[in-house]
């Protein structure tokens, strides 16, 4: 009796071991499964962003070329490049057709939130505050993201705004002729030309690249070109987004 008893007990000790060690190779599995998944989203990852730093690369050798012809119009147009397995879809604009935030009136900014979905007094709210934050000229925005911290302004407002705003053109108003039909629309502009091949030395780069298996990442620059200096870089990033 006493031998079957610990016969049983045995068996029962051998079942709760051989689930035990089941239960360990399935985690176990299931970490190497992650940590292959992930291992591939890094590789694509590194090869998608690589391959959008190469169409950003395009498009600054393109503007740098000696014959106009060969420039981009600031139209933000995509054109369609591939970069070794990677399909590129790469758009240049000035961010002369952009409100500068630091130069245009704060009546401007408002018209541009109203745009945006914003009613008009909190629009005159928040441009009151882009008017305090600058301090009459003396404490311009360095970065675009400061405008999020503007009293009013929510993130769907500040998302339709900032891809039409800059700090870098100077301009108390976006040159029409680069400037986007909605933008124009909206700060009530005079209608103009197509885009030409000047976009100016400050310039807006968007360059996606999708690989086979359809993983897509997307840049969004804005450089300050710089041709004239012997062995110097052709330019200087002012904004990089990813």
């Amino acid at each position: 009796m006493n031998g079957r008893r610990q016969k049983g007990v045995a068996l029962l000790l051998v079942l709760w071991v051989l689930a035990l060690l089941s239960t360990l190779l399935a985690g176990l599995l299931g970490w190497v499964h992650l940590q292959n998944r992930q291992a591939l989203w890094q590789r694509q990852h590194t090869q998608a962003v690589l391959a959008a730093e190469a169409g950003i690369g395009m498009a600054v050798l393109a503007q740098l070329d000696r014959d106009p012809r060969q420039h981009w119009k600031a139209d933000n147009q995509p054109h369609g490049l591939r970069f070794d397995e990677a399909a590129l879809a790469v758009s240049l604009g000035s961010e002369t057709g952009k409100l500068d935030l630091n130069a245009a009136p704060a009546e401007s900014f408002a018209r541009l939130l109203v745009a945006c979905g914003a009613n008009p007094d909190l629009a005159r709210q928040v441009a009151q505050g882009l008017e305090q934050r600058r301090g009459g000229g003396r404490a311009p925005l360095r970065m675009v993201e400061e405008v999020r911290e503007l009293p009013g302004i929510g993130q769907p407002m500040y998302q339709c705004a900032s891809s039409h705003v800059t700090l870098w053109s100077g301009l108390a108003a976006p040159d029409p002729r680069m400037a986007s039909p909605w933008l124009r629309q909206a700060l009530g502009l005079p209608q103009a030309g197509p885009a030409t091949e000047d976009a100016g030395p400050v310039i807006s780069i968007r360059s996606q690249a999708t690989l086979p298996g359809g993983y897509t990442t997307t840049l969004n620059v804005t450089l300050l070109l710089n041709p004239s200096k012997e062995g110097a870089r052709p330019y200087r990033v002012l904004r990089w987004q990813e």
